[in-house]
This record gives structure tokens, C-alpha cells and sequence, in this order.
């Protein structure tokens, strides 16, 4: 169903309004990240929120203005002092005063008669601007306007503020915004009556007007109704759009599965530990969801190290009894082989046919695997997404898993969908997401999570010292490599950046190569993946003692042996980052140790989160504080993911509309599942105007 051709006013490129050349057109485009060859539209302006607003409405007598106070003064032009000829720097001094005392305006670089022309002398101007004082004088430089009296009404008392890029001064954007303001169409209303009278809101048209025309600042607040309506309205899309998905993932009827018990309890009896009770609980809500005639739809949270894999394969071996097959997808061959390695000896300990496709394989051994997946004998393959893309056929493929989900958004699920195959779909993620962003970017799936640690697993000693420390780090490590231990070291970058004072690993690895020599090697990602995988080999198998790594190993590499994990400007990187990073020591029987080094001086924000770190080993609360002092635009990566960075909606401030949002979108298409008749109208228009195009084609007919 195309856009109504009400909102074509909101989609007219920028370059119809008046005074957007091709220059200021390309600025924008790039600006609000328009996609490539298509333009920024008017929308892109009132979707671009402001970020303060300045009161001008103070008008007084120049005896009441006081320092550092915005003021609108209506002022008489006495004299003006432009600067002697040659002498640039001297600034156009223009004098002025009313009924209560006199002030100085203040020009700076003023050529070309401008300034005698705006305030010609012996007539009056409205000015406003910030007072400050000069040799004992009350001035204002650069006022924001001056306007003749006629023109009063012109001038904004109430003026919001813009984020502003090169370029573009927020005097050229607030004309634009204007414009925009003037070309809001009506709009039909998505927002039950009740709902709308119960929480004072605006209509959407309306709440966009407060936003940029604000009467009074407080109409232009975060928690003033009109911003809390907007924000309401992009969580509500996004909402509606994850509700679409499930609907259509789900609909496509799954199949209900019936098991014997047969496989999953030889799998048990083979695991060399007893399964946690957070295991436990997600493998009995995984198997009601198997059980069930839809399909499955499910996101596994569970830190590092927490035991989603092996959660995975009581599910997979759950599907193996009912006679179908299961894959899971790794996103690099490094964690697809260690998946394998750990799954390999407990599948044959059940007779379960288990797999690894690779990229490498010799084309003999390939066929041969393919030919087992297509006659059902293999009943698990393990590999890369890549994998699973190039003509392999399955017998019965009933359940597909996951791993790794950020780089899986709401685009690779429908695609998944898309395929038709009506498999249960189980995504594992090893990052914490805290409740807000699981309703905002996965509020179509059902949430397990692995809350404990297996037992076994050692805690971490974190400390967090200056790298001024340096070489009695240095020589506690020589100390610890003797005894037998293994270590990681961490750097943000690959090599010395010009701009940044920050130890490069390359250089870090020449300084302790002289050390500990061949006792220490280097892995980044600029090398080959063979380069990489042979290093990581050689580490595993312990012929490597220190490891010299950017965050490459943040990713699934297992080596039990590894005790110690020192992370170098530990204050540059983000507490997920550094959760992870240290979740690559404690897997084996000895005590760790992680040390955060960093270099002073440390922000605010740095410091509270290496506080962070060194109290906590709960990943949830991690993330939970990681929102807090991040905020949750790139949280989960999402610029690059594509998953939705908020425009209107600030997560801290507007958090509890979320949960509104969650609620009415789901009650929406319970009531009206084809989005029909005019509520159906004007939720298909609440779409369109947060781009959530991609949704409009999952709406069912009927």
C-alpha cells in the first residue's frame, strides 16, 4: 500500500525550500545521513530535535540587564566608532541607550558598512544578545538579532537551540525549520482518544510545533508532553514494526515437535558437569516452545562463558529425536571450529551425526558432508553464515541457532523468515542487554537468560593501576610466565595513530619482544586470517607465553590455560568491551587476574566506568551501567548494524514510554491485525513517518 498522499508535503526533497542551493543540499544530505543518492527530505528537519532553547523574553531597561543574562533591549543609536584604518583586530563599536543607562554593541571584523546599516543612528532597534562588561561598560557582542520595531514580532523570544555540524549555522537551520513547521500537514490520529486526554498530550502535528516554536522554554522540555508524545510516537513504531516481524515469524506455523528423551539424556549423562538451574530453566522453555505448534522465535542472553552452548545443544539434540536437523551459525570460522570442538565428542557420545563446514575444506570431504545433510545422517552442521547461503540442502532443517546476535538485526531475521524454511530460531548472544534495549531491538523474541556462571569457573581478581606502573607490571608478569601461567595483552589500536597519544600493540609487542623474545607473538586485524588463526594455534597449544592482541580475542577464542589479562588504556575502551575482554581469563582450574591500566588524566566517565569493572563481575549490571553512562545509541554497535538509533526519544529521560509503546502495539494488532480502516490508516502513517517502510509489506491482508 503506498504513503498517503497527505504526507507528500513531509517528503519533498530539502532542495524545495527556499534558500537550499546545492551546496547547503549536499551539507544536509550528509548531515542527516540520507541514504545513498537520495535526498534529505523536510521530515529529516522536524524529526532533528533541539538541544536547549534560549529565553529571550526578558525585556527591561539596560539598568536591570545584568552580566551574563540574554536580554531584548529597545535601544536609540547614538554614535558609531568603526576602527582606525589598518588595524583589523580593533572591533566597530556602536553606542546606544534607553531611558535607564547606556551599553556598547560590539562587532568584531565588521567590514563593509553592514553594521551602520542595521543600526542607523538616531533610530531605535529592538536588540537582543548576552550582556558583558568591558573597562566597567555594559556590552553585548554579536547580538543574536536586531530587528526595527515593526518587525518585532519577528524576532524569537523563545528560541530553540540545534545541534549544528560544519558549515551550518544554526541561524540558516532555524529558517529551514520554520519552513518545515509551516508544511506539517494534518494527520490522522494513531493515538487512542482516552490514552491522549489521560496524559495531556498533543496531536503529533502539534507537539511538532511546540518542539520548534516553543511559546515558553518549558514547552521545548524533555518531559514537557510534547517531546514525551514524540518520543512516544518513535518508540511506538518500532514497536509496531518488531510486533509485524514476530507475527510473521511465528505465523509461518512452525511445527510441534514430540521427543523421546532418548538423545537428550545420553547428551546429559555425557556432560562432564550438572547443568546449572538457569541452564535447566532455558532448556525447559526452549522445548515448550519446540512443543508448540508456532514457531519458535527465542534470544538466549548469557555472559561469557555462562553455558549457552551447551543449552543450544540440548535443543538441538531435542530436535534430533523428533527426526529433524538443526545448524548453528557462527559469525567467523574461529568460533564455528571451537563450537565444533566443544560439541563433537558430546554428540558422539549420543550417535548424533555432528558436522563442521568450512570455506577450507577439501572438495571431497565437503561432498561428502553435503551428501549427509541432504540424506538426514548428519543431524548438526556447525559453520559461518556464508555457509549455509551456497546451495546446501537439508533433509528436515528444524531449528537454526545463532550465535552472536548484533551483528543479526531485525534485517536478518526477516530474511531468515523470508526463506520460507519453517524453522525454530534460537539467537545466543554473549553481550548482557539490559530490559531496555531487548523490548526496543529484539521486542519480537522470547528472552531466556543464563544469569549464573558454571561451576568451575574461577572469579577474577580486577585491579586497575597507572601505567606509570609499567615496569613493575612488567616484572610481576616475567614472574607468573615462569611459574607456568599464560597471558593477554590489550591495545586500542593496531599501530600509533598521529592524532592520539596511545600506545600502538605493534609497538607494545617490539618493546616486550625484547623481554620476553620469543615467548611473546602479536595477532590484530589487519592480518590474514591464517596469519591470525595460526598465532591464536600456537597460544592455544601453550608454545606462546604473552599474546599482544587488539580487541581481536574479544570474540569466543577459548584457552583455559590463559590466567592473566592486562588491557592497556583500559580508559578508552567501553565497559562492554572490557566485560568481555576480561571474560577471556577464568575458564580454566586457576585463579585469574585482570589488570586495567590507563593513563591519567582520566575523565569522569572513564574513571566511574573502571569503578565499575573492578566491583562487578554481573554482566547485567555492567550493562545496565553502561547505559547509563553511554546512553544506548551504540550500546549493541547499532550505528553499523542498522538497528534503530533514536531521533526523538532520549532512552534515559523517556525510558517508562517504552513500556506504554510495547504495550499499545501489541493490544493494536491483537485488535486489528491487518492494520484495516482508518486506526489501520493512521498506524501505516505512524510508519511511514519513522521510515519503518520495511515493516508496511509484513502487514497481512486481512
Amino acid at each position: 500500500m503506498p504513503r498517503s498522499d497527505a504526507l507528500s508535503p513531509l517528503f519533498r526533497s530539502i532542495h524545495s525550500l527556499k534558500g537550499v542551493g546545492d551546496k547547503l543540499a549536499a551539507l544536509l544530505n550528509r548531515y542527516f545521513g540520507a541514504p545513498q543518492g537520495q535526498e534529505a527530505v523536510v521530515l529529516d528537519l522536524l524529526m532533528h530535535m533541539p538541544s536547549g532553547i534560549v529565553d529571550r523574553r526578558r525585556q527591561v531597561g539596560i539598568a536591570e540587564a545584568y552580566l551574563n543574562q540574554t536580554v531584548t533591549l529597545r535601544l536609540h543609536i547614538d554614535r558609531h566608532q568603526p576602527p582606525p584604518r589598518g588595524k583589523p583586530h580593533i572591533p566597530h563599536r556602536v553606542f546606544a541607550h534607553d531611558e535607564t543607562g547606556e551599553i556598547q554593541l560590539v562587532y568584531f571584523r565588521a567590514q563593509g558598512g553592514w553594521v551602520e546599516k542595521a543600526l542607523p543612528v538616531g533610530e531605535e532597534r529592538y536588540v537582543s544578545g548576552q550582556i558583558a562588561f568591558f573597562n566597567g561598560e555594559k556590552q553585548i557582542t554579536h547580538p543574536d538579532y536586531v530587528v526595527e520595531p515593526a518587525d518585532f514580532t519577528t524576532l524569537p523570544l523563545v528560541e530553540p537551540l540545534y545541534p549544528l555540524t560544519q558549515g551550518l549555522s544554526s541561524k540558516a537551520l532555524s529558517k529551514l525549520v520554520r519552513q518545515a513547521v509551516d508544511a506539517i500537514p494534518a494527520l490522522p490520529e494513531w493515538i487512542e482518544r482516552d490514552t491522549l486526554a489521560l496524559r495531556k498530550w498533543p496531536t503529533f502535528p502539534d507537539a511538532l510545533k511546540a518542539v520548534h516554536t516553543p511559546r515558553t522554554p518549558e514547552e521545548g522540555e524533555l518531559l514537557a508532553p510534547a517531546r514525551q508524545r514524540l518520543a512516544y510516537d518513535e518508540y511506538l513504531a518500532g514497536q509496531i514494526t518488531l510486533q509485524l516481524l514476530r507475527s510473521t515469524m511465528v505465523s509461518a506455523r512452525g511445527r510441534s515437535r514430540s521427543f523421546t528423551g532418548e538423545i537428550t539424556n545420553q547428551v546429559r549423562s555425557a556432560l562432564p558437569f550438572a547443568l546449572t538451574g538457569g541452564q535447566e530453566q532455558a532448556i525447559a522453555e526452549i522445548r515448550a516452545d519446540l512443543a508448540a505448534p508456532d514457531r519458535m522465535s527465542r534470544l538466549l542472553q548469557g555472559d561469557v562463558g555462562s553455558g549457552k552452548t551447551v543449552v543450544a545443544l540440548m535443543a538441538m539434540a531435542a530436535m534430533a529425536e523428533s527426526g529433524a536437523q538443526s545448524t548453528l551459525m557462527a559469525p567467523t570460522e574461529l568460533l564455528a571450529a571451537q563450537h565444533y570442538r566443544t560439541l563433537k565428542p558430546l554428540c558422539e557420545a549420543a550417535g548424533l551425526g555432528c558436522s563442521l563446514l568450512t570455506g577450507k575444506m577439501p572438495a571431497a570431504e565437503r561432498k561428502a558432508i553435503l551428501a549427509g545433510l541432504a540424506n538426514g545422517s548428519i543431524a548438526i552442521a556447525v559453520g559461518t553464515h556464508a555457509l549455509f547461503q551456497s546451495g546446501v540442502e537439508f533433509n528436515d532443517l528444524g531449528l537454526t541457532v545463532v550465535d552472536e546476535q548484533h551483528r543479526f538485526g531485525v534485517h536478518q531475521r526477516l530474511a531468515l523468515s523470508d526463506k520460507g524454511k519453517h524453522t525454530d530460531l534460537l539467537v545466543m548472544t554473549a553481550t548482557p542487554i539490559p530490559r531496555t534495549l531487548v523490548l526496543t531491538h529484539f521486542g519480537d523474541m522470547a528472552v531466556s537468560v543464563l544469569r549464573e556462571k558454571p561451576r568451575g569457573r574461577q572469579p577474577i581478581d580486577t585491579a586497575v593501576t597507572s601505567i606509570a606502573e609499567y615496569d613493575r607490571v612488567v616484572s610481576r608478569l616475567q614472574t607468573r610466565l615462569a611459574e607456568g601461567a599464560q597471558a593477554y595483552w590489550v591495545c586500542p589500536l593496531v599501530e600509533e595513530s598521529e592524532t592520539l597519544e596511545v600506545m600502538s600493540a605493534e609497538d607494545r609487542f617490539a618493546e616486550l619482544a625484547k623481554i620476553f623474545g620469543t615467548q611473546v607473538a602479536l595477532v590484530h586485524g589487519r592480518m590474514s586470517a591464517a596469519a591470525k588463526q595460526d598465532v591464536m594455534q600456537r597460544f592455544a597449544a601453550n608454545e606462546i607465553k604473552l599474546l599482544v592482541a587488539t580487541t581481536v580475542i574479544e570474540v569466543g577464542v577459548d584457552v583455559p590455560n590463559a590466567s592473566i589479562m592486562i588491557i592497556e588504556h583500559a580508559e578508552r575502551f567501553g565497559l562492554a568491551q572490557l566485560h568481555q575482554l576480561r571474560g577471556r581469563v577464568g575458564r580454566g582450574s586457576q585463579r585469574s587476574a585482570c589488570l586495567l591500566l590507563y593513563k591519567d588524566p582520566l575523565s569522569e566517565t572513564a574513571r566511574a566506568r573502571l569503578d565499575t569493572i573492578k566491583s562487578t563481575e554481573d554482566g547485567f549490571v555492567i550493562a545496565e551501567r553502561d547505559l547509563e553512562l553511554r546512553g544506548q545509541g551504540d550500546l549493541l554497535g547499532t550505528r553499523q548494524s542498522g538497528m534503530p538509533g533514536y531521533r526523538l526519544a532520549v532512552p534515559d529521560v523517556h525510558r517508562h514510554l517504552l513500556d506504554f509503546a510495547h504495550d499499545d502495539a501489541k493490544a493494536l494488532l491483537k485488535r486489528n491485525p491487518g492494520l484495516t480502516g482508518s486506526e489501520g490508516e493512521a498506524a501505516r502513517t505512524l510508519l511511514y513517518l519513522f521510515r519503518k517502510d520495511l515493516a508496511i509489506p509484513l502487514i497481512r491482508a486481512g
